[in-house]
């Protein structure tokens, strides 16, 4: 199934709350940092593009530090979860349940607000409009590398919008999310991230 493989290659990988006040002379990974620690919570609809170039649709859901939820558009069987310790891969077609470390997916420099980029990042563009950073974790270089996309909003929490990132693995396999409707700190329960066994049809989280 087309969307599967789709979905499946990526696990490898506005309500504005106030800005926080960033120094002029912070530097920009400083600003990236300010931006997490200020983020508790998000909600976004997500485009995924993958090496095949087909795009997929969901919503994204995330809370700091460590859940995450990647609801796939009707008709896809897949669903993404990271509970704060594992993140897990569930294929309601076949039944079958995947979990790893979230420290092992690139995904980590995202929803570890405390993890400390000074090692593992560098800026690749920052002008006016965007700062991109380029996080590569030397440690574990078999994860890939992760470059993630900020807009420049002065009313977005530390100045940074986040708009979306590109994943690219070990096997140079490209995966490309978008953001759209960004909101921030709303209420989210911990039940969003929970999910169904499909090989027990019972609650699991």
């Amino acid at each position: 199934m087309r969307l599967k493989t789709l979905a499946v290659a990526t696990l490898p990988l506005a309500l504005a709350a106030p800005a926080m006040v960033v120094a002029q002379s912070s530097s920009p990974l400083s600003q990236v940092q300010a931006h997490m620690k200020t983020v508790d919570t998000m909600t976004a609809n997500f485009s995924q593009t993958g090496r095949t170039g087909q795009t997929l649709n969901g919503k994204l859901t995330m809370k700091r530090p460590g859940k995450v939820r990647f609801q796939y558009q009707k008709g896809v069987p897949m669903l993404i979860v990271g509970d704060g310790k594992a993140l897990t891969m569930i294929d309601y077609e076949v039944d079958q349940v995947s979990r790893w470390p979230i420290g092992d997916s690139p995904l980590s420099v995202l929803l570890n607000p405390n993890k400390d980029l000074s090692g593992i990042a560098k800026v690749t563009r920052n002008d006016g409009q965007v700062l991109l950073i380029e996080a590569r974790d030397p440690k574990k270089p078999e994860f890939g590398t992760i470059t993630i996309a900020f807009a420049k909003v002065p009313s977005a929490p530390a100045g940074l919008m986040l708009e979306g990132w590109t994943a690219l693995d070990a096997q140079n396999n490209r995966t490309t999310i978008k953001l759209s409707g960004q909101r921030y700190n709303v209420q989210v329960a911990d039940s969003a991230f929970r999910w169904t066994d499909p090989r027990r049809r019972s609650p699991r989280g």
